[in-house]
């Protein structure tokens, strides 16, 4: 059953904000964003709420029943990808929706999801290992190149892991990293370990290409979001271009030891 209504302040709609935020970066799509924080406003009486949201701001003004309005804005700086935040994080919008509880409720609850249990940098280096070997497979490499595409894949997390300490933009990283993936790869064939340089490296990009980032822009599109939609299809194809000039660089410079 449904409890007594608190009234919405400043204070609860920055715990909405944190909601809308988290999951924004842990990779959920905007209408799904924008819908959580309006059905949470409004399970706390506001008689108006207007969200709005794109891949680097949430903006949201809301009038309660007294008259009294107020807006609030949060900054997006950077992404991941983490579903499982994404699902608690909507659990908890519907528990909200249903007992509108207190703003220390929320907080704390925040504060158990952001420190929930992740994976170790181990299971990471295994899970990449796995994924590359198996793309490699998939995309016709041989049991040789899917080994050697899975050992680049541990030096691919090391150098996303090292890249981001150095300077977090994503560019840059990937540049980087596809650069890497890029110079092993061709080493490996021209010292005889590989068998076929394109799959060792189509089994290491699948790794990096920002798959959530499009679908979610052509979904928002399609729900009629259209100007996030763009944003974040525009975003994904410049990652993509950022990942083609590191593969790009290295085959200049490195792929004439094929020859």
């Amino acid at each position: 059953m449904k409890g007594i209504s608190t009234m919405l302040t400043e204070e609860l709609l920055c715990c909405v904000l944190d909601i809308g935020e988290q999951m924004l970066v842990s990779g959920a799509e905007i209408n799904r964003v924008e819908d959580s924080i309006r059905r949470i406003c409004k399970s706390y009486n506001a008689k108006r709420v207007d969200v709005f949201t794109i891949t680097s701001s949430i903006v949201v003004t809301l009038q309660r029943e007294d008259g009294i309005s107020f807006t609030q804005t949060r900054r997006i700086h950077k992404y991941s990808t983490n579903l499982d935040k994404v699902d608690k994080l909507n659990n908890l919008s519907r528990y909200i929706c249903s007992y509108t509880p207190e703003a220390n409720y929320i907080v704390n609850e925040l504060k158990e999801i952001n420190n929930g249990k992740t994976y170790s940098l181990r299971v990471e280096y295994i899970i990449y290992a796995i994924n590359a070997g198996v793309f490699t497979i998939f995309f016709g490499g041989s049991l040789r190149d899917a080994v050697v595409s899975s050992i680049i894949a541990v030096l691919l997390k090391l150098s996303i892991t090292f890249t981001q300490k150095v300077d977090p933009n994503t560019l840059f990283v990937n540049i980087i990293c596809s650069f890497v993936i890029g110079l092993f790869a061709i080493l490996s064939v021209k010292l005889g370990i590989g068998n076929s340089i394109e799959k060792i490296i189509i089994g290491n990009i699948m790794l990096m290409i920002p798959g959530i980032a499009l679908t979610n822009s052509i979904r928002d599109i399609i729900r009629g979001d259209t100007i996030a939609g763009l944003f974040r299809l525009c975003e994904a194809i410049v990652i993509a271009l950022s990942i083609a000039v590191g593969f790009g660089i290295a085959s200049i410079f490195f792929g004439g030891m094929l020859k």
